[in-house]
C-alpha cells in the first residue's frame, strides 16, 4: 500500500501572500510564492535584504509580527493545513515538529538563565512526562552532539560566556532538542567569521544526514547555498523569480537577477577576472512596485513588455523555472503563469 505520508512533501507552500498594513498603504512582503521541502533535503531561499525571504519563513511558524498577516495561500506540513492550526496545535508544531534557528543567538537566548536550563525548559515544554534529570541528560547529550566540549560544564554557563559560534551551536541544539522533522535556519551564519561559518554549515549538513530532517535555509549568500542546498528559490520583491536545483542555479541561471547575484559574488576560479559586478539601482520600493516585472528598473535586458506586464513563469526542464519575459521569448512566447 502506498504510504501517502511519505509520498507527499514534508512542507508545501502554495501561493503564499503576506502583507503589512501601514497608514501609507499595504506592503506585500510575500506575493504569491510556492515551493516544497522534501524529507532529507535542503531548500535554500536566497535574495537581498527586504526580498521577503524571512517573512515567508516566519509565516510557517505563525511568527509574522503585527501589523503583518497572512492574506492568502496555503502552507501544509505532511498534508496538514498549518494556517488552520488551533493555538494548541501550533504550540506543539512550533518546536516539536518544526523548529527555527535565528540569525542572532543573543536575541534568542535569555541572558538571565544558564543555557542548560533553557534547553531543559524547551524539552519539557514538549515532553510533559519527562523528569528534570532525564531532560538534563538529553540536553547535555545534544550539546555534545553539536560539537561543544565539556557539555556538563557548559550547561551551567550563561550565554555571554560563549563565543558567537558556540552560541549558534547552542541555538541549533535548542532547535533540535525535540527532534523536529523540519529545521528553518534564518541566516544562521551571517554574524560569524568564515572559519566558524564553515563549521556551522558542516554541522548542519552532518545533522541533516544523520536525522533525515528537511531544512529550509534562508540566506543572501550564494556561496553558502552552494555548500549546503539541494534546491534553490531566488526571491526578489516578495516573489520567487527563479527556482531549481543548485546546479541549475549556478551553471545555467536564467533570470537576470540570479545572474546579477552570481556576478556580485567572489569566485575562486577567476571567472569574473577578480572583479565584482554590483547589481545597479536599488531594490523595489515595497509601497510602489512596478506594474510589470519587479526587477525591470534594474535589469539591463529590460524590454517594454517587462515594464507593462508581470512575467510568466517558464518551465525550463527538470524543475528549473524562471519568471522572466526573456525566457518566455526564448521558449517561443510560451509560459506558465
Amino acid at each position: 500500500m502506498l504510504d501517502t505520508k511519505r509520498s507527499r512533501p514534508l512542507l508545501a507552500v502554495e501561493d503564499l501572500r503576506v502583507s503589512f498594513f501601514h497608514l501609507e498603504g499595504e506592503v506585500r512582503a510575500v506575493d504569491g510564492i510556492r515551493y516544497t521541502v522534501e524529507r532529507g533535503s535542503v531548500m535554500g531561499i536566497v535574495g537581498e535584504s527586504g526580498s521577503g525571504k524571512s517573512v515567508q519563513a516566519y509565516s510557517i511558524l505563525g511568527l509574522v509580527p503585527p501589523p503583518g498577516r497572512v492574506t492568502g495561500g496555503r502552507i501544509t506540513f505532511e498534508g496538514r493545513d498549518v494556517l488552520s492550526f488551533s493555538p494548541e496545535e501550533r504550540a506543539h508544531f512550533r518546536g516539536g515538529e518544526a523548529a527555527m534557528v535565528f540569525q542572532n543567538p543573543m536575541t534568542s537566548l535569555n541572558p538571565l538563565y544558564p543555557v542548560g536550563s533553557q534547553l531543559v525548559e524547551a524539552l519539557r515544554a514538549h515532553e510533559r512526562g519527562l523528569s528534570r534529570r532525564e531532560a538534563r541528560e538529553r540536553a547535555a547529550g545534544m550539546l555534545a552532539r553539536v560539537g561543544l566540549q565539556n557539555p556538563e560544564r557548559r550547561m551551567e554557563q550563561y550565554p555571554h560566556q560563549f563565543s558567537g559560534g558556540m552560541r549558534q551551536r547552542v541555538m541549533i541544539a535548542m532547535a533540535l532538542i525535540c527532534s523536529p522533522r523540519l529545521l528553518i535556519a534564518d541566516e544562521p551564519t551571517t554574524a560569524l567569521d568564515v572559519t566558524i561559518q564553515a563549521q556551522i554549515l558542516e554541522l548542519l549538513r552532518d545533522l541533516q544526514r544523520e536525522t533525515g530532517m528537511g531544512i529550509l535555509f534562508i540566506t543572501h549568500n550564494l556561496g553558502v547555498v552552494a555548500e549546503l542546498c539541494d534546491q534553490v528559490s531566488v526571491m526578489y520583491a516578495g516573489k520567487i523569480v527563479e527556482q531549481g536545483g543548485v546546479d541549475d542555479i549556478f551553471y545555467a541561471p536564467a533570470h537576470p537577477y540570479t545572474l546579477g547575484l552570481l556576478r556580485s559574488m567572489p569566485r575562486l576560479d577567476g571567472g569574473n577576472q577578480g572583479r565584482l559586478v554590483p547589481i545597479p539601482g536599488t531594490p523595489a520600493d515595497p509601497l510602489h512596485r512596478p506594474a510589470g516585472c519587479p526587477f525591470s528598473p534594474r535589469c539591463g535586458a529590460c524590454r517594454p513588455v517587462c515594464r507593462r506586464q508581470p512575467p510568466p513563469t517558464v518551465e525550463l526542464g527538470n524543475g528549473h523555472r524562471a519568471a522572466c519575459w526573456l525566457c518566455a521569448e526564448e521558449r517561443g512566447g510560451g509560459g506558465l503563469g
